[in-house]
């Protein structure tokens, strides 16, 4: 298939950078798009409307209408690109976006979207614009990009099937990411009935029957990191009910002995301060003798079970509670004296212990199907990938009226 630079087939308009004040006489002050509005999958989603001053002939010149297709020109998720559905009367843009507005004789913008979304997914859009600084998808650089390019009735022709197919596999997929929402709002209220349940049994600050309640390394231990090492824990490292193992830094044996307070035990129970400030997880056996960088630390004891204080400091009711002591304006800060001060239910242990085996056994059916919703959802979006790599570069034969 031909293959044309999009200047051929579209104008490519840079938008204008951030103008907080008015700068003559005459500017209009007026909303602009910005690269947050264009999502993944071609979804520009609805932000709290920021302004800024464009002189009128800009303003003219920066018109947003239906048709457009606009592509993210930097950041995180250059090269993401959508379609306008709707005349945007009013509306600017910021120089985070590139507007290309189709030749109508010559292309139809959804095509060009598609095309840039089935370069954007294979990494082709990665590779033009790779630079040894952050890459930028500057307008010179997609005025340059080729795409595909049929004639522009056949061009309508894919968009309009790619518009009905990919319409019903998005949503699939929002009705199943709808169902995984429910599996994890019924998976919390498991742990807050099994609560509700043990509410027989007095509630004690935690202080009283923990062994110990103290936090990791506070002082940022960078002179300690060592590339093989004593295994170190971060709030990363953590999520409510497991440990991840991903960006996991090492500290030197003789880092790891001078934070002796923070070393870890099979059973010990770390708490995020940070961030998300009170997923909990069990120590395993796997990370005994590790260490904990800026996290709290429950040594449980003998009077609690290690698995029961995570099911307990993850339940939604207990996480709800917790955040009312966190501190800090900026960041939520869990700190020592509050998490010694919430107060649980202190059945029995082997109460404790009936009351995690029924957790467990009831979260693992829902784990199961949360696990292959997600295999669907997975299987949902190759197909939508594989549809449009296939109907952009002419490996369906699409009936010309659908």
């Amino acid at each position: 298939m031909k293959m044309l630079p999009i200047k051929r087939l579209a104008s490519v308009t840079l938008g204008k950078m951030v103008q907080p004040k008015p700068g003559n006489e005459g500017d209009i002050e007026a909303p602009y798009l910005r690269a947050a509005h264009v999502q993944p999958g071609g979804n520009i989603i609805d932000l709290p409307e920021q302004t800024m001053w464009f002189g009128s002939d800009e303003l003219r010149n920066l018109t947003l209408c239906a048709g457009d297709v606009v592509v993210v020109e930097g950041g995180a998720g250059y090269g993401r690109s959508a379609v306008i559905p709707t005349d945007l009367p009013g509306w600017g843009f910021q120089n985070s976006i590139i507007r290309l507005r189709s030749f109508p004789k010559v292309a139809d913008g959804r095509f060009i979207n598609y095309a840039l979304q089935d370069a954007l997914t294979h990494g082709v859009i990665d590779l033009f614009t790779s630079t040894a600084t952050i890459p930028h998808f500057t307008a010179e650089k997609v005025a340059r990009f080729e795409i595909p390019s049929p004639a522009v009735s056949d061009q309508r022709c894919v968009a309009d099937y790619l518009d009905r197919e990919t319409s019903q596999i998005d949503a699939l997929i929002a009705a199943q990411e709808r169902f995984v929402g429910f599996l994890k709002e019924r998976r919390g209220a498991v742990v807050d009935r099994l609560l509700e349940e043990a509410g027989e049994y007095k509630q004690v600050p935690l202080r009283y029957i923990a062994a110990d309640i103290t936090v990791g390394i506070v002082v940022q231990p960078s002179r300690w990191y060592v590339d093989a090492g004593v295994p170190a824990l971060r709030g990363v490292n953590v999520r409510p009910g497991r440990i991840v193992l991903d960006d996991l830094v090492f500290i030197s044996s003789d880092g790891h002995k001078h934070y002796r307070k923070s070393q870890l035990s099979t059973g010990d129970v770390i708490v995020v301060r940070t961030g998300q400030s009170g997923a909990a997880a069990v120590i395993p056996e796997s990370l005994d003798g590790a260490n904990a960088i800026d996290l709290l630390v429950i040594k449980p004891g003998n009077r609690l079970l290690g698995s029961y204080l995570e099911m307990v400091l993850n339940a939604p009711a207990t996480r709800e509670r917790s955040s009312v002591e966190v501190v800090g304006s900026i960041q939520g800060h869990l700190n020592v004296a509050a998490l010694r001060a919430l107060t649980i239910p202190a059945p029995p242990v082997d109460k404790q212990q009936e009351m995690v085996d029924r957790w467990h056994e009831q979260a693992e059916e829902i784990d199961t199907l949360i696990a292959k919703t997600a295999r669907h959802i997975e299987i949902a979006k190759e197909r939508r990938t594989a549809l449009v790599t296939a109907a952009v570069n002419g490996q369906i034969d699409i009936p010309k009226e659908v």
